[in-house]
């Protein structure tokens, strides 16, 4: 009798067809016959190394279990300071391009050009002073020696020069204003 049963299993080829018939009717004969083959011994040592190999590889990773937590701690706190770094870095680049912005060479003319001008409403409003002085001989312009008369030198000398000094200073900056613009003016960046 050559059935696919015994070709798969060979060792039951010494059993009879009485002895087959009992395998099939009796569990208890049927699990030691069974667990008696070598392929089925061959399996479940496979089975029995792959548990064992299987539950050291669980044992170790529980060991490591409590490291791994600490370092996914870590990473999480080094990752939520970098991302606060990175949101006050945006705030102290924004604060350096604003301080850095009052030291362009445009916003410095522009407060040249300021300054230029508000040196020349000063020289004329001293200049208006003294002529209103002069004209109504009570009161001296600002800066002059008030003990001297309305119509003393010494007070036309104090205006004079108080006068050529703050146009001088207002024609410096008007000279360095239109250099500037026409590029006669450079800054080195660095």
């Amino acid at each position: 009798m050559a059935t696919q049963l015994l070709q798969d299993f060979p060792e039951l080829s010494k059993l009879s067809r009485e002895d087959l018939e009992d395998l099939l009717a009796d569990p208890s004969y049927f699990q030691a016959t069974f667990f008696s083959l070598d392929k089925v011994k061959v399996l479940l040592r496979s089975q029995a190394e792959l548990g064992t190999a299987n539950e050291a590889l669980a044992q170790r990773n529980l060991a490591l279990q409590e490291e791994l937590y600490r370092l996914r701690a870590e990473t999480q706190a080094a990752f939520d300071e970098s991302k606060a770094l990175q949101a006050r870095w945006k705030e102290v680049d924004k604060e350096q391009k604003d301080a850095y912005s009052r030291l362009t060479p445009s916003f410095l003319l522009m407060r040249l050009r300021h300054a230029a001008t508000a040196q020349d409403e000063l020289s004329e409003n001293l200049a208006s002073a003294f002529v209103h002085s002069q004209s109504t001989g009570t009161s001296t312009p600002a800066g002059s020696d008030p003990t001297a008369t309305a119509g003393g030198g010494a007070d036309v000398d104090q205006f004079v020069k108080e006068f050529k000094e703050l146009r001088k200073v207002y024609h410096k900056r008007v000279i360095w204003s239109d250099r500037w613009a026409s590029g006669k003016v450079s800054w080195p960046e660095d």
